[in-house]
């Protein structure tokens, strides 16, 4: 698992599989406001993007994360 945190637009990505390869991710499901699941072709979570990032996980992971 690797968290990567972007400033510049507050998002987060959890990677559950890492690296992605382009295109990997089939399909989205944004399954509470500001918490997005992403699953490949399988059907299996390979990683979730979180927006809002500080509000929702907090600074301290936020500071604990690579920053983008």
């Amino acid at each position: 698992m690797k968290l990567e945190y972007d400033k510049s637009v507050d998002a987060a990505y959890i990677y559950l599989k890492y690296p992605l390869s382009d295109g990997e991710v089939k399909r989205s499901v944004e399954c509470k406001k500001d918490i997005i699941f992403d699953f490949d072709d399988h059907g299996k979570l390979i990683g979730v993007e979180i927006l809002n990032a500080k509000k929702v996980l907090g600074r301290k992971v936020i500071a604990e994360s690579q920053t983008v």
